[in-house]
């Protein structure tokens, strides 16, 4: 059943949005015209809970450089 391939994905891509975004992509780049579409998000769900695709890491937020009062005061 579906419901389980996605639970089986969300524990490798918890983030519901990510797991989304990245079906999304997956289904595009791997459908063929001749096949149903639910076929290939089907295959894809349980590619990614099958860890296929690997782990897909969220982009760390670095934060903004200290800004030194004296060099932009010497300008």
């Amino acid at each position: 059943m579906r419901s389980e391939n996605v639970f089986l994905a969300a524990s490798r891509i918890p983030n519901r949005y990510t797991l989304c975004h990245a079906l999304a992509q997956a289904t595009r780049q791997l459908h063929v015209t001749s096949t149903r579409t639910q076929d290939t998000t089907n295959k894809v769900l349980v590619d990614i809970g099958s860890g296929s695709y690997g782990m897909v890491v969220k982009s760390q937020v670095l934060p903004p450089p200290p800004t030194e009062l004296d060099v932009l005061l010497s300008i």
